[in-house]
């Protein structure tokens, strides 16, 4: 049996005695009845990964002896998707739960001309990415940005490549074929796509027009059809 694991923000780096937040605390004597001499793994979400014997357990402030530090190398390359808001939000949560246990390092919620609601609960899409996180036995969470227009997403200085998905006719690549290397950017439209223009803005940009198949899919179904791409080339 695994060892649970637990997000802890301000984990810090060094072994000594760390009470947990009141929400792993719960968790942990509540939920998983965990009891003292239980061993726990913690993460900070940026790369630091160490154990945590229980001392002390309680629903509010279970205190635990932290040891074994280890600082994980972060992924490389690092993958990102910009993702259009769509009309039903529990899609949007979806597919952030599911790239993030994928690999995907960052999003963007992108508000495209096309895009008809948008829905940001900056909070809740937090605790979605960390729940992945743990669930997945990862130590990096991906950085949840800012709703952002198209316009000034494609604008932004880039460390790295740019593609765009499209259902549009013209001339594309497969993203198996492009470098594997490098920093990603791939942004993917609304319901209904992005636009003649949008696509010819990104092109401008310096975006690789790329394709995700034969099939027209939804936003969030392209979504993890990307981040899949992406992370397996």
């Amino acid at each position: 049996m695994s060892i649970p694991f637990f997000y802890e923000a301000q984990l810090p780096a060094t072994p000594g005695l760390f009470t947990l937040s009141e929400e792993s605390s719960k968790h942990c004597s509540i939920v998983l009845r965990m009891k003292t001499g239980s061993i726990i793994a913690l993460t900070n979400g940026l790369g630091l990964k160490c154990l945590g014997e229980i001392v002390a357990a309680d629903k509010k402030k279970t205190v635990v002896q932290l040891s074994a530090f280890e600082q994980m190398p972060s992924p490389n390359p690092q993958n990102s998707i910009a993702i259009s808001f769509v009309k039903n939000a529990a899609r949007m949560e979806w597919f952030l739960e599911k790239a993030t246990e994928i690999g995907i390092t960052g999003f963007y919620p992108l508000i495209a001309e096309r895009t008809e609601r948008t829905h940001f609960k900056k909070e809740r899409w937090e605790q979605i990415l960390v729940s992945a996180m743990l669930q997945s036995q990862q130590t990096y969470k991906p950085i949840l940005h800012d709703p952002i227009q198209f316009k000034q997403l494609i604008q932004q200085p880039l460390n790295g490549q740019l593609l765009l998905a499209h259902c549009e006719p013209g001339e594309k690549k497969a993203i198996q074929s492009i470098d594997q290397s490098v920093n990603t950017l791939l942004l993917i439209g609304p319901e209904g796509d992005f636009t003649p223009r949008e696509i010819e803005m990104a092109a401008q940009a310096g975006a690789t027009m790329i394709s995700l198949g034969n099939t027209r899919l939804r936003t969030e179904t392209a979504g993890i059809a990307a981040a899949v791409l992406l992370q397996h080339r």
